[in-house]
């Protein structure tokens, strides 16, 4: 579905002392991990970054015991969304800590890059998508609050693409929760609201400007092996007035309604 929806708040174990013995078990000092995927849908904060289509994911994590952590995630993606390109490329890097057995947080950086992706590949001016955000999270038990600051253009939106002005500073805000059923079967639940502090220079049509809106998400995972899990759900995002006729950069009369609601299927490994 999506890796960024996801945020995963990492917990290492505590030094276990032995009873009847000088000798204890040490945290490893570090912990690598990494995960391969195929969904009907990529799905990013409530919109279809494949057009609806299927997508190929995968990447790295690595974690270590004094609470740094970074990472790489890649998928592909449509041109008709980010022209050019074909692949999303994300890199980031996190610190955090367990405040108790229950309270964890972390901060981040996220960066989100398109390989050729820019809107000069279809005949605009050249605006690269290419997008850095800051992050914070607090979790409680199942529970995660994460908010997302970007430092950059969110995603190319400027006045290249027909907006008023920039849009650094563009924010998201997610509520999600992990909630364990039994050894196989988890629930996983998601709401998060995307604020993009500018607006479209010209209305569409129907008198539709500003992008801002909110996206709500459901799946359910089956553990089915060790290693392999498979995952049913299905997202909403609002605002159908200005993202229900979004038309493709490469033919104009192209167009799709890519938030609403979807649903997907994904089938994940991990290592």
């Amino acid at each position: 579905m999506n890796k960024k929806y996801t945020f995963a708040i990492l917990a290492f174990a505590a030094t276990a002392a032995h009873a009847q013995s000088d000798a204890s078990q040490e945290t490893p000092p570090y912990t690598v991990t990494g995960n391969v995927a195929v969904t009907s849908d990529y799905m990013f904060r409530g919109l279809t970054q494949t057009w609806g289509g299927p997508a190929v994911q995968g990447g790295f994590d690595l974690a270590l015991a004094n609470g740094f952590a970074a990472g790489t995630w890649a998928s592909s993606v449509s041109d008709k969304t980010y022209p050019g390109a074909a692949l999303e490329l994300d890199l980031y890097a996190s610190y955090g800590t367990q405040i108790n057995d229950d309270w964890s947080w972390r901060v981040g950086l996220y960066g989100y890059v398109y390989p050729h992706g820019n809107l000069d590949d279809a005949g605009l001016r050249s605006r690269s998508f290419n997008t850095l955000e800051a992050n914070a999270a607090l979790a409680y038990k199942w529970l995660t609050l994460k908010y997302s600051h970007a430092l950059t253009d969110y995603f190319g939106i400027d006045t290249e693409q027909g907006y008023r002005g920039d849009s650094k500073g563009a924010s998201y805000v997610q509520l999600d929760a992990a909630i364990p059923l039994n050894t196989e079967w988890s629930l996983a639940l998601h709401a998060g609201h995307t604020r993009i502090g500018t607006r479209l220079a010209v209305p569409y049509a129907n008198g539709a400007d500003d992008p801002d809106y909110s996206d709500y998400g459901a799946s359910v995972k089956y553990q089915f092996s060790t290693h392999w899990n498979a995952s049913l759900g299905a997202t909403y995002a609002s605002n159908k007035a200005f993202y229900g006729t979004t038309s493709s950069f490469r033919d104009a009369t192209d167009t799709r309604d890519v938030g609403g609601t979807r649903g997907f299927a994904q089938l994940q490994g991990t290592f």
